[in-house]
C-alpha cells in the first residue's frame, strides 16, 4: 500500500556546493539519460528505504565523501525526520519514467544537476539532486524532495 505524506524535506545543498568547491576531483563526462535515470532512481529508492527503516546508514554510504563527511547517519535521520514521522512512502518512482523540469547540466562547480519530477498519484514526486564525482563515480551531494 502506497502511503503518500505532504512534505517538503529541507535542501541540504548550500553548505555542500562551498565543499564541493574546494575539491579537486577528476571530472566526470555527462552521464547518457539511462545512467540519469539509475541515478535518480536509485537515489530515491535508497532515500525511502533509510525513511521506512528509519535507518540512514546504507543511505549514508551511498553518498559522496563530503557529504557523508558533513552529514552522518543521525543527522541525516534529523533531516528527514518529518519524512519518517509522516511514513512517506515515495517508492513508486520506480515504476514511473522521469519528467525533466530543467536541462541536465554539470555546473561551474563540476556538480551535476538533476531536476524533474515523477507523475505519480495521488501526489507527485518532485526532486532536485545533484551529484558530485566521487571514488570514480557519480555520488550524491544534494537533496531535495517534495510530494504535493
Amino acid at each position: 500500500m502506497i502511503r503518500w505524506a505532504r512534505f517538503r524535506s529541507i535542501a541540504i545543498a548550500p553548505g555542500l556546493l562551498l565543499i564541493s568547491a574546494t575539491l579537486s576531483a577528476s571530472a566526470l563526462d555527462m552521464p547518457s539519460p539511462f545512467v540519469q535515470e539509475v541515478l535518480i532512481k536509485s537515489i530515491l529508492v535508497s532515500l525511502n528505504d533509510a525513511v521506512a527503516s528509519d535507518n540512514f546508514a546504507v543511505f549514508h554510504a551511498k553518498i559522496s565523501k563530503p557529504f557523508r563527511d558533513q552529514f552522518p547517519p543521525d543527522k541525516l535521520k534529523t533531516i528527514f525526520k518529518d519524512l519518517v514521522d509522516k511514513h512517506a512512502v515515495f517508492d513508486a518512482v520506480v515504476a514511473k519514467p522521469i519528467i525533466l523540469d530543467e536541462d541536465v547540466k554539470i555546473d561551474e562547480k563540476g556538480v551535476l544537476q538533476l531536476k524533474g519530477h515523477f507523475d505519480t498519484a495521488p501526489k507527485q514526486v518532485k526532486y532536485q539532486l545533484g551529484f558530485f564525482p566521487s571514488d570514480g563515480a557519480w555520488k550524491l551531494s544534494s537533496v531535495s524532495i517534495d510530494i504535493e
